[in-house]
């Protein structure tokens, strides 16, 4: 297994040029979400209680480590649901339709996204490696949080889900809703428990070799 190191810190991270992706406004995303879990949440809202054990999570822990309400929010998606399917339920291996009852939404964005593009060799580059995607969350969340201040201009990170061969998700952070990120409406929005859902459930599941409930 590639090894992964930890951040060498802000400042360092600074003197890099950044390899960088650009989502056009119109940008196709999908997410899975919980409606009934320890931070409940609109399929337009970010979650700002953090951190939890989340690879990507750039919150601030509060005294006692307990997730705490900041300002800083993240937003889990990908560019199809085959993909957040694999994130979501990747502890597990298990599409559970029902468990905290799962909700899938598809959206198209309404601004254009700048993000850090670490699908790529950067991440090697920058001094971590592949490992990044699939190695110690807690590590991964140090460097979120030092990527997040040290390349304070962009709204998140593109990584490659290590669930799904690579291919390429979005931890996007707060400073996209500046400009606006939601539609009025999604292109479409539906539980997983809807009996409408199950098909397409099981071809995901079939190909990602998981179970399903």
């Amino acid at each position: 297994m590639a090894k992964f190191p930890h951040s060498p810190g802000v400042d360092e991270l600074r003197r890099l040029l950044p390899a960088t992706r650009s989502l056009p406004a119109g940008t196709r995303l999908a997410r899975v979400y919980y409606t009934h879990s320890a931070h409940p949440l609109a399929w337009n809202a970010f979650r700002h209680a953090g951190t939890v054990n989340a690879r990507w999570d750039h919150h601030l822990a509060g005294p006692d480590g307990a997730p705490v309400i900041q300002q800083r929010g993240i937003y889990y998606a990908a560019f199809d649901v085959k993909t957040c399917l694999a994130e979501v339920f990747q502890d597990t291996r298990r599409i559970d339709r029902a468990y905290q009852a799962p909700w899938l939404v598809v959206f198209d964005t309404v601004a254009p996204l700048r993000v850090l593009d670490l699908s790529g060799d950067f991440a090697t580059r920058m001094g971590a490696s592949a490992a990044i995607h699939s190695g110690s969350r807690v590590r991964a969340r140090a460097w979120a949080r030092d990527l997040y201040e040290a390349f304070d201009t962009l709204q998140g990170v593109c990584y490659a889900s290590s669930m799904n061969a690579g291919v390429r998700a979005l931890a996007i952070n707060e400073r996209a809703l500046a400009r606006g990120l939601f539609p009025p409406r999604p292109v479409f929005h539906r539980a997983l428990g809807d009996d409408a859902m199950l098909d397409a459930l099981k071809h995901a599941a079939q190909a990602l070799g998981y179970a399903l409930r």
